[in-house]
């Protein structure tokens, strides 16, 4: 297969698993908080990852350990956390089309601290994309409930995480499979997550079975929307651009929708007229 048709397919694939981790996040509230249920999205992956692809680690030089340390930080340990602390305030649909801020802060940062370069046309995309996102924001806002805006701003440092990840992925790991990226991150996350969630009072509500109800959705999210999805999304940073793999967030918002539709929760033609613009920005941002 070329690798401009792979790299579409895992764009899609990418957005699907994502776009679902958001209400899986909200499904998994209901039974944990935020940190016990960040802990154990993190703990879940570590142990499949581990299973999956503990020989891969071998293949990581000793000298690009740091940057495998940095890339779990910034990648996967902060954010999983912020996400989490997010969503108690504002809602799924409005913390997955915030994340579409992260292309803008992935071209930014590149271009300011690692010295890449873009064209014309991906600023025009992202800020096309951009506007769509701000058309589903509007629209969110008329529709939420009770809902504190001020905990956006925890999505907003999260997209600038993703940014920051996404940049030294590019710049300092190319060369590495993404499988041992993906494993070496969560082995250096393990110790520090399973010290939170113990930290908390998990232990008191373990036997609930709310809590049993709440754990298997973050299980899903961490095996399924963590660990497969990195391991693919390094993949695709290597193959194209960091422009285009954080692109994926333009997608996320509209699976996101969909799920929030199955949930009992209307979409509206302004939602639909948001989606498309994204997808325009996509198309445009990534277009030679």
């Amino acid at each position: 297969m070329k690798t401009q048709q792979l790299k579409w397919i895992i764009l899609i694939a990418l957005a699907l698993i994502w776009g679902s981790s958001f209400i899986l996040i909200k499904k998994g509230l209901d039974g944990l908080d935020p940190f016990q249920l960040g802990s154990l999205r993190i703990i879940f992956c570590a142990v499949f990852l581990l299973i999956v692809g503990f020989k891969t680690i071998t293949t990581i030089a000793q000298h690009q350990w740091k940057y495998i340390a940095l890339t779990s930080l910034f990648g996967t340990f902060i954010p999983a956390y912020l996400f989490a602390i997010a969503e108690t305030k504002v809602s799924s649909s409005i913390c997955s089309i915030l994340n579409s801020l992260t292309p803008l802060n992935t071209l930014l940062l590149g271009a300011i601290a690692f010295g890449l370069s873009f064209r014309r046309n991906q600023i025009f995309g992202i800020i096309i994309g951009l506007i769509g996102t701000a058309v589903l924001i509007f629209n969110g806002k008329e529709h939420g409930v009770s809902e504190d805006y001020s905990y956006s701003v925890l999505v907003l440092i999260a997209t600038a995480c993703y940014a920051t990840n996404v940049n030294l992925i590019k710049k300092y790991l190319s060369d590495v499979k993404p499988l041992s990226i993906t494993t070496g991150n969560f082995l250096v996350m393990l110790v520090p997550a399973t010290i939170i969630l113990f930290c908390t009072d998990f232990t008191a509500k373990v036997n609930l079975t709310q809590t049993h109800h709440a754990m298997f959705y973050v299980m899903v999210l961490g095996i399924v929307g963590t660990g497969v999805a990195n391991v693919i999304f390094y993949k695709l940073i290597q193959i194209s651009s960091p422009i285009f793999a954080s692109s994926v967030t333009y997608l996320i918002p509209i699976v996101a929708c969909l799920w929030g539709l199955l949930d009992n929760e209307m979409l509206t033609p302004l939602q639909f007229l948001g989606a498309f613009i994204i997808l325009v920005g996509v198309y445009l941002a990534n277009r030679k």
